[in-house]
C-alpha cells in the first residue's frame, strides 16, 4: 500500500486527538512555565517588569499559548478536519501547522507591540516623576477602557468570528499554503480583536499574576465557547469599568500596587534598620 493511500485513510479521529493533545499539552507546559517563572521573579514594578525584549516577547508568546490555545482549538480542529476530507477526495491538503503558525505570529507581533508601549511607559513615568498612586490611576482608566471596549461593536463582531469555527471557514477559505496562511493571519487578527485589551489589563494587574492570568484564561475561554459568551463578555465589561473607576478614586485597592504611604513607611523602616546598624558598628568601634 502506497504511502498516498495510507495518508487519506488515515483516520479524523486519530488526528483530532494527536492535534488536540498536542494543543494541551502545549498549554500545560506553557502555564506550567509561567507559574515557574513568577517565583523566580524579581519584585520589578516596572511594565518591562526588567526584561529586555526576546525575554519579554518569549514570555507574551508562552501566556498567549497557555490562554489562547484551549480557546483557539475548536477553529484549529476544524481547519484540520475540513484538509482532511480533501486529502481523502484527492484535492490540496495543507498540513494544521501552517495555520496555527500564522495565528502565532500575529500573537508575537502584538508582543513586540506591547513591549514597545512599556518601554514608552517606563520612560513617560521616569521623566514625569509618577508617584505610584498616579500610576495606579493610569491603571484604573486603563481598566476602564478595557471595559468599554468589551460592550463596544468591533468587540461583539470580533467575538462572533471567534465563536463560530464553521461560519469562519466557509467565509473565509483560501486554498493552498499561502491561502492557509492567509487565512491564520484572519483568524489571528479576529482573536487579537476580540482578546487584546484583557491582555493589556495585565499591565497594571500583574503581567506575571497568576491569578489574574486564570481570571483571564477563564474568561476568555467563556466568551469564546459558553452558550452565554456574548452576555459573560457585556458583564466582563461592566464589572472592568466598576473596579477601574474604583482605583481611579482609590488607587490603594490596585494589587500589586503600593501607595505612597506604604512607600513611606518602608522607607522610614529601611532608615530606621539603616540607622540601627550604624549604631551597633560605631558601638563595636568603641568596645573595640
Amino acid at each position: 500500500m502506497s504511502s498516498a493511500t495510507n495518508a487519506a485513510s488515515y483516520p479524523l479521529p486519530a488526528e483530532r486527538n494527536l492535534i488536540l493533545g498536542s494543543l494541551l499539552a502545549l498549554a500545560g507546559a506553557a502555564w506550567a512555565l509561567l507559574i515557574w517563572q513568577a517565583s523566580v521573579m524579581d519584585d520589578d514594578m516596572s511594565l518591562t517588569m526588567g526584561m529586555g525584549a526576546p525575554l519579554f516577547i518569549a514570555i507574551w508568546i508562552v501566556m498567549m499559548v497557555a490562554i489562547m490555545f484551549p480557546t483557539a482549538a475548536p477553529m484549529i480542529l476544524m481547519f484540520a478536519r475540513v484538509h482532511n476530507q480533501r486529502r481523502d477526495k484527492g484535492q490540496n491538503f495543507v498540513p494544521t501547522w501552517v495555520f496555527t503558525g500564522a495565528y502565532i505570529l500575529v500573537w508575537s507581533a502584538s508582543g513586540l507591540l506591547a513591549y514597545g508601549l512599556a518601554i514608552a511607559g517606563d520612560g513617560m513615568a521616569d521623566r514625569l516623576g509618577l508617584a505610584s498612586e498616579d500610576a495606579a490611576r493610569i491603571g484604573g482608566g486603563l481598566l476602564v477602557f478595557a471595559g468599554v471596549y468589551q460592550l463596544t461593536p468591533l468587540k461583539e463582531i470580533c467575538l462572533g468570528k471567534c465563536r463560530t469555527p464553521i461560519a469562519f471557514i466557509l467565509n473565509s477559505w483560501r486554498d493552498g499554503y499561502a491561502g492557509s496562511f492567509r487565512m491564520g493571519l484572519d483568524h489571528g487578527v479576529y482573536c487579537l480583536g476580540c482578546c487584546w485589551l484583557l491582555f493589556l489589563i495585565l499591565f497594571p494587574l500583574g503581567m506575571m499574576n497568576i491569578a489574574v492570568l486564570a481570571l483571564v484564561a477563564a474568561l476568555i475561554f467563556a466568551e469564546k465557547s459558553l452558550p452565554a459568551g456574548r452576555q459573560l463578555a457585556r458583564l466582563a465589561g461592566a464589572g472592568l469599568i466598576v473596579f477601574g473607576a474604583v482605583v481611579v478614586f482609590a488607587p490603594g485597592s490596585l494589587p500589586m500596587t503600593m501607595g505612597d504611604s506604604d512607600m513611606e513607611m518602608t522607607e522610614t523602616q529601611e532608615t530606621s534598620t539603616t540607622d540601627e546598624t550604624t549604631g551597633m558598628d560605631q558601638g563595636m568601634d568603641q568596645l573595640e
